[in-house]
């Protein structure tokens, strides 16, 4: 359990102002650039990142921080400071979506955790479009705009409703992950592609999913939705069973209910494919 009230509150503060940045900039012209073939990059993204840093750097100087956009840095402790740059890392993602919002989609948010000891410990994701905001604390429950939130108690895979998301190089390497996909929608209600690892996430916490799965993730992607999970009564694994890590490049959020049903048509589709270890 988070020892120090300042770090949720700061979580909270830097994602209810990146989502006023982001706001702000759909009604302009944005520069839009790539980092791969389909991966993008807008300056929203870097502004968002650039503030987040400042306030961080400023409060916790100290502190690692994690974020997509400049990768992974070290602070300076402050004289006489009492956390360890060590211990405690900020995991960062200033636009989950973005190629939603370059098109104008209104489906994307800011996630912020915090890992301590290499744990995530406290968490806080924002929807501006929805004015949701997601925030749990590792011992303390999962939250929506102050609401306490509970997985869905369905209990079979037939009456859920999953959703997934495809990596930016599926247009190189699609069988694998079409096969699984189209499994999946044979297997359950229905499945949806959000194009928001984050929001995927949270609308498991909130009982709107039953399952995601993806793979081929980064930290940021999935850090600080994995926690709200588990705190709103859910499972996390990686996608082959194995106790999740932030770092792993992939995961498996359930109600907890589906989520050995989901684990064997992972596990059962992988083999038919062969295809290359998560």
């Amino acid at each position: 359990m988070p020892e120090d009230p300042r770090f949720l509150a700061t979580a909270i503060d830097i994602v209810l102002r990146a989502g006023e940045i982001q706001i702000e900039g759909l009604s302009r012209r944005l520069d839009v650039r790539k980092k791969g073939h389909i991966d993008l990059v807008t300056e929203v993204d870097l502004a968002v990142e650039r503030m987040c840093r400042a306030t961080l750097a400023e409060r916790f100087p100290g502190h690692t921080i994690e974020a997509e956009e400049f990768g992974r840095t070290t602070g300076q402790p402050a004289a006489g400071a009492d956390h360890d740059g060590h211990r405690y890392c900020w995991v960062f993602d200033p636009l989950d979506g973005t190629t939603n919002y370059a098109h104008g989609l209104p489906v994307f948010c800011s996630s912020l955790a915090l890992e301590i000891d290499g744990r995530v410990e406290v968490a806080a994701i924002y929807d501006p479009t929805r004015r949701e905001l997601f925030t749990g604390e590792r011992g303390r429950g999962a939250y929506l705009n102050g609401s306490r939130m509970a997985v869905s108690d369905a209990p079979v895979l037939i009456d859920s409703l999953l959703v997934t998301g495809f990596p930016y190089d599926i247009q190189s390497d699609p069988g694998e992950i079409l096969q699984m996909f189209g499994v999946f929608i044979g297997r359950s209600r229905a499945v949806r592609r959000l194009g928001s690892a984050a929001l995927d996430l949270c609308y498991v916490a909130a009982g709107r999913f039953e399952g995601f799965w993806e793979h081929r993730l980064h930290a940021w992607d999935v850090a600080g939705g994995t926690l709200l999970v588990e705190e709103a009564g859910g499972r996390v694994t990686g996608m082959d069973g194995t106790a999740f890590h932030s770092r792993a490049g992939h995961v498996l959020a359930t109600n907890g209910h589906v989520h050995d049903e989901m684990l064997n048509v992972i596990a059962d589709t992988r083999y038919t494919a062969r295809v290359r270890p998560l």
